[in-house]
C-alpha cells in the first residue's frame, strides 16, 4: 500500500508542476531546454513539500520501534498507512536535492544566460553564458574557499568528503533561510489581509482602479520602447544589403519582430542599402537581444490589458447590482454572460447575484480569519521552538498530541497543511515580485524565459531550508532541538551541523524571530510606502498618489467601457438601418451615436450614467496611433495619457 500511495504522489506532483509549467509559460514557443529545466525544478521542489509528511510519520513510527526495545512494557506501535520501508527515503531524497541544487547552482543559471543572450549561434551562446557565469560564481567562489581556509586553520578540523558536503548543504541552507525569512515575514500577513480585503467589492474595484492605471503607463511605455527599437531594426535593415555577409543575422533579427513590422519592412527594402553605416556585429548582438525584450513585454501588456478590463467592468457590475434593491445580477455586456445551456441552468441571474453580493464576501473573510489563525501559528512557533521543555511551538504541541495516540493522519495533516502554507507565503511572494520590469511571472503563458528559470532557481534553494525550518518547529530536527531521538531522512542526508555551531546554535535558532519583526512592518505597509517614496508606487488606502491614480483608472475604465459597447453594438448590428437613415438624412455623427445610446440605455439601465460622455468620446476615442520618424506606427489603437508620477 506503501508502495502505491509513493507512487500516486509522485505522479500527482508532476501533473502539478506541469499545469503551472503551461499556465505560466508558453509550451508551444519557448525553447524545448527551459522548459524542461524549469518543469523538473518545480517538479522535485513540490516533491519535497508533499513526501516529507510521510517521512516524518514514518520516523515517529521507526521511534516507537526503538522505545520499545528498551522499555520495560513494550506498547503497540501501528505502522502508518504510508510506511515507507527502509531504505527508500534516503536515496530519494539524495536524488532529489543534489538534483535541485545541480539545477539550480549550476544548470538553470547557464540556460538563464543562454536564453537571454543575443548572439545568433548556439556557440556564441554558450560562450555568453559561460562568461557571465564565470565571473558570478568565481567571485562566490573566492569568498567560500577564504572563509573555507579560515576555518581549517582557526578551528583546526580534518576535513572528509562528508564534512565538506555538509559545510556545503549548510551554506545553501543558511543563503536560503536567510531569503526565506525576508519572504515569509511579508507573506504572513499580506495572503490573510488580501483575502480579508477581497470580500470588500469596493476595495477591490479601487485596487483594480490603480492597477489599470499602472497598467496604462507600462502599456504605453511598452509601445514606446517597441516602436523606437523597430526604428532601429529599419535602419539596420536598409542599410545591410542582401549580398552582405551580415545579412543572415539581420534576417533573424527580423524574424523576432511582429508580422506588422516585418510586412513594412519587406515591402521597404529593395534589397539596396541606403545608408553607408554598416552596424557590427557587436551591434547586431545587442540590437537582437533588445528586439526579443521589448517584443516579450509589448505581448505580455497586450494580453494583460483586456483581461485587466474585464475585471475591472466585472467589479463595476457587482457594485451596482449590490446596490439595486433587485436582486438580480446584470452584466453590462453580451459577452459577460454565461454561455452554454448548463451555465445558464446553474447561474441564473439570482443565484450568481447572491453568490457575486453575498455568499462571495463571507467566503472570503471566513478563509481570511483561517489563514490568519495559521499565521500566528507560524509566528508563535518560530518564536519559540527552540524551547523543548515546555514546548511552546504550537505545531510541535499539535504533532506530539497525535504522536501519542499513534493519530499518523492528522500528523500527516498538520505536516502537509503547515508546509503548504509556509510555501504559499513564500511562493506567492516569489511569484508577485517585479524587479523593475525585469522579472515577474504573469499567468496566461506571457512569463518569459529568463522568469520561468529564475523562479525554479528560487524554489530549488528556498524549498530545502523551508521543510528544515518546518522540521525544526514541530521539534523533529535534534540538532536545533537537541532531543534525543531518530533523524528523519530528509534530516539525515542534510548531515550534523554541529561541525558549525555558531549557526546550528545561533542563525538557526535565533534569526527567524525577525519574522515578528517583518510582519510588524508589512501590516503597516512600511515597505510599500519606502517603494512609494522611490517611486514605485503601491496600493495605499490613505496616501494621495493612490487616489491620483484611482481617479485616473476610474476614467481610463469609463473610456473603454464606452468603446467596448460601441463595438458589441456595431457587432450585434442593432443599429445599422437607424444610422443608414441618419446618413441619407445629413444627420450629423453625434445624432447618430446618441440614437446609438439611447437604444441600448433602454436595454440596460446600468449604462444610462454612461450615456452623456459617449458625444464626447465619439472624439476622445478615435484611433490615435505614434508615427515613428522611421514612418513606422504603434500597433495600439488608442494612446493614454500618461500621469505625472513625480
Amino acid at each position: 500500500m506503501s508502495g502505491v500511495v509513493l507512487g500516486v504522489v509522485v505522479v500527482v506532483v508532476f501533473f502539478l508542476a506541469l499545469f503551472l509549467l503551461h499556465r505560466y509559460g508558453d509550451l508551444r514557443r519557448q525553447q524545448r531546454l527551459v522548459l524542461v529545466g524549469t518543469l523538473l525544478a518545480w517538479y522535485l521542489c513540490f516533491l519535497i513539500v508533499f513526501i516529507l509528511p510521510f517521512d516524518v510519520s514514518t520516523t515517529i513510527y521507526k521511534q516507537c520501534l526503538i522505545d520499545n526495545v528498551a522499555a520495560s512494557e513494550p506498547k503497540v506501535c501501528e505502522q502508518p498507512w504510508s510506511y515507507i520501508p527502509d531504505g527508500i527515503l534516503p536515496v530519494f531524497w539524495r536524488v532529489v536535492y543534489w538534483t535541485s541544487q545541480f539545477l539550480t547552482w549550476l544548470l538553470l543559471p547557464f540556460m538563464q544566460s543562454y536564453a537571454r543572450s543575443g548572439a545568433f549561434s548556439r556557440t556564441g551562446k554558450i560562450k555568453t553564458a559561460l562568461i557571465e557565469n564565470g565571473i558570478y560564481y568565481g567571485t562566490y567562489l573566492l569568498v567560500f574557499v577564504s572563509l573555507l581556509v579560515y576555518v581549517v586553520i582557526h578551528l583546526k578540523w580534518k576535513f572528509t568528503f562528508r564534512e565538506l558536503q555538509t559545510v556545503c548543504i549548510t551554506a545553501a541552507n543558511t543563503w536560503g533561510l536567510f531569503l526565506l525569512v525576508l519572504l515569509l515575514g511579508y507573506g504572513l500577513v499580506e495572503i490573510p489581509r488580501s483575502y480579508w480585503l477581497s470580500s470588500n467589492p469596493a476595495y477591490l474595484l479601487n485596487k483594480t482602479y490603480f492597477k489599470v492605471a499602472k497598467m496604462a503607463t507600462e502599456k504605453a511605455a511598452a509601445e514606446e520602447d517597441l516602436a523606437d527599437v523597430m526604428d532601429e531594426v529599419s535602419s539596420v535593415n536598409q542599410s545591410v544589403s542582401s549580398s552582405s555577409p551580415l545579412r543572415k543575422r539581420v534576417d533573424t533579427i527580423l524574424s523576432k519582430c511582429p508580422a506588422v513590422y516585418q510586412e513594412q519592412m519587406n515591402s521597404e527594402n529593395d534589397g539596396s542599402p541606403v545608408s553607408h553605416v554598416v552596424p557590427s556585429i557587436g551591434a547586431l548582438v545587442t540590437l537582437h537581444k533588445k528586439v526579443i525584450r521589448c517584443v516579450q513585454r509589448s505581448t505580455r501588456v497586450q494580453v494583460q490589458w483586456p483581461i485587466l478590463l474585464n475585471r475591472a467592468f466585472h467589479l463595476e457590475d457587482v457594485s451596482k447590482s449590490k446596490a439595486s434593491v433587485v436582486r438580480y445580477f446584470m452584466h453590462s455586456f453580451d459577452s459577460d454572460r454565461p454561455r452554454g445551456w448548463i451555465q445558464k441552468l446553474l447561474c441564473t441571474p439570482s443565484v450568481e447575484w447572491y453568490w457575486e453580493c453575498v455568499l462571495k464576501q463571507f467566503f472570503f473573510k471566513l478563509l481570511a480569519v483561517l489563514l490568519c489563525l495559521l499565521s500566528v501559528t507560524v509566528v508563535w512557533s518560530e518564536c519559540t521552538f527552540f524551547s523543548t521543555k515546555p514546548v511552546l511551538s504550537l505545531l510541535a504541541v499539535f504533532v506530539q498530541t497525535a504522536e501519542i495516540y499513534y493519530n499518523y493522519i492528522c500528523i500527516e495533516m498538520v505536516c502537509f497543511v503547515g508546509i503548504l502554507f509556509l510555501c504559499v507565503c513564500v511562493y506567492s511572494t516569489v511569484f508577485s515580485i517585479r524587479f523593475f520590469n525585469y522579472y515577474y511571472l504573469v499567468p496566461h503563458h506571457q512569463t518569459d524565459s529568463y522568469s520561468l528559470q529564475f523562479s525554479g532557481m528560487l524554489f530549488c534553494r528556498l524549498t530545502p531550508p523551508l521543510c528544515l525550518n518546518f522540521l525544526g518547529l514541530i521539534h523533529m530536527d535534534s540538532t536545533v532541538s537537541h532531543l534525543n531521538r531518530i533523524q528523519t531522512s530528509y534530516t539525515s542526508i542534510m548531515g550534523s551541523l554541529s561541525l558549525l555551531s555558531f549557526i546550528s546554535h545561533g542563525f538557526y535558532i535565533y534569526y527567524p524571530m525577525l519574522i515578528l519583526l517583518l510582519c510588524f512592518a508589512t501590516y503597516y505597509n512600511l515597505g510599500s510606502r519606502c517603494l512609494n517614496l522611490l517611486g514605485f508606487h503601491q496600493y495605499i488606502t490613505d496616501d494621495e498618489i493612490t487616489s491620483d491614480l484611482v481617479d485616473e483608472g476610474k476614467d481610463l475604465i469609463r473610456r473603454e467601457r464606452r468603446k467596448k459597447q460601441k463595438m458589441e453594438d456595431d457587432s450585434r448590428g442593432a443599429t445599422w438601418r437607424e444610422r443608414s437613415a441618419d446618413d441619407r438624412n445629413g444627420n450629423s455623427a453625434a445624432a447618430k451615436i446618441k440614437n446609438t445610446v439611447v437604444q441600448f440605455t433602454k436595454r440596460d439601465p446600468f449604462l444610462e450614467e454612461q450615456s452623456v460622455g459617449l458625444l464626447q468620446d465619439h472624439i476622445e476615442d478615435s484611433p490615435n496611433t505614434r508615427t515613428s520618424p522611421g514612418g513606422y506606427r504603434s500597433i495600439s489603437h488608442s494612446r493614454v495619457n500618461i500621469f505625472d508620477d513625480s
